[in-house]
C-alpha cells in the first residue's frame, strides 16, 4: 500500500517551500505569488518571519523574470503577507 503525500494547501491553492521561498498558486495558472522571507528572529526555538516581501507574478515563461511582476509588497508578518497574497491571487484569477 502505497502512501500518497496530500499537497499543502492555503485558501484552495497549491503551498511550495524551497528555503526562503514560498510559492502560492499553481504554474498551470496565469498568476503566482512569490513570497521571499526576507528577515527572521528567534522567538524561543522557533524562527519567525519579521520582514516578507509579496510578488504577484506571470507564469508566462517566455518573459524575463523582472517582466513577470504585476504587484509587489513587504509586510512584517508572514500571515499579513499571506493574507496580502490570497487576496491578490484570487483576484488576478478571477480577472481572466
Amino acid at each position: 500500500m502505497s502512501v500518497q503525500a496530500i499537497p499543502l494547501t492555503y485558501k484552495g491553492h497549491p503551498l511550495r517551500r524551497k528555503d526562503s521561498l514560498i510559492y502560492y498558486g499553481s504554474m498551470a495558472e496565469k498568476y503566482i505569488i512569490m513570497l521571499q522571507i526576507l528577515d527572521q528572529k528567534k522567538d524561543k526555538d522557533m524562527d519567525v518571519a519579521t520582514k516578507v516581501s509579496v510578488q504577484l507574478q506571470l507564469t508566462d515563461p517566455d518573459l524575463k523574470s523582472r517582466d513577470r511582476v504585476v504587484k509587489k509588497t513587504e509586510k512584517d508578518s508572514l500571515y499579513a503577507a499571506m493574507d496580502v497574497a490570497s487576496v491578490w491571487l484570487d483576484r488576478a484569477l478571477s480577472s481572466k
